[in-house]
């Protein structure tokens, strides 16, 4: 097993839902030995678990993550280039017989589109395939804004396998044509670290943050637990621990 697929697998076990669980089965595989001990790891799972869940937890932990207003039209036209980079697949989806673009691509693409139209600002694309399959991400962005946005892309990084690939990969590109200031398109939870990534490739970076977390209770319903919620405090902990890990 490679590096980057043992940081995979190793990130699964740590984050929610699989660690919060992990640690409630440890508690009470322990109940009959050590049950104090026992009891008290198997609330504590569960109630990380429930925490995690609700929409107030989740959107302070974005909010935490994200370091980056959305971006003003004045500074992205300073830029040379918009670059989108890929957020997942969704692989044999069956209404469109074959794989196609996850959410957090699909959502990244529509940003990337809207400023590219909105700038007038040529486009790449970056995203390899992480498990080797035929279709890359670069490949379904670049066929989405050419045939569904109708924005032309002008460069396709298609070899990497994660932001660091991304970064290095797509500035050996530009810089061929002479590009060292860019518009980067990520989601708000995750700008950071790619900002960063881009920045030590060499490139100028004007961050362009989509799906900005906004910390707010808007409905009774957002005290419930629920998987959306679960979902952002899963991502927005990978960057947390990410950067911390970056930084160290």
């Amino acid at each position: 097993m490679d590096l980057f697929l043992l940081k995979k697998l190793l990130t699964a076990l740590v984050l929610p839902p699989t660690g919060p669980l992990l640690l409630a089965i440890a508690g009470a595989l322990m109940l009959r030995r050590w049950p104090r001990t026992g009891r008290a790891l198997v609330w504590a799972g569960l109630a990380i678990l429930l925490a995690l869940s609700l929409s107030p937890v989740s959107g302070l932990l974005l909010r935490l993550a994200n370091d980056s207003p959305a971006v003003r039209l004045e500074d992205a036209r300073t830029a040379q280039a918009v670059v989108i980079l890929g957020g997942g697949v969704r692989r044999a989806a069956l209404e469109y017989a074959g794989d196609t673009l996850g959410r957090l691509s699909l959502e990244r693409v529509r940003y990337g589109a809207k400023l590219a139209r909105e700038t007038g600002l040529p486009v790449l694309v970056a995203g390899g395939s992480v498990f080797g399959d035929t279709a890359t991400e670069a490949s379904l962005m670049r066929a989405a804004l050419e045939k569904e946005f109708n924005v032309p892309v002008r460069w396709t990084e298609d070899r990497s396998r994660n932001t660091h690939e991304n970064a290095q990969l797509s500035a050996a590109i530009l810089k061929r044509d002479g590009v060292s200031r860019v518009v980067l398109v990520m989601h708000g939870f995750d700008i950071r670290r790619a900002r960063a990534e881009f920045e030590a490739a060499g490139l100028e970076v004007v961050p362009a943050p989509t799906v900005i977390p906004n910390f707010s209770v808007m409905t009774p319903f957002d005290l419930v637990p629920g998987m959306g919620a679960l979902q952002g405090s899963q991502v927005a902990l990978y960057e947390l621990l990410a950067n911390a890990v970056r930084s160290w």
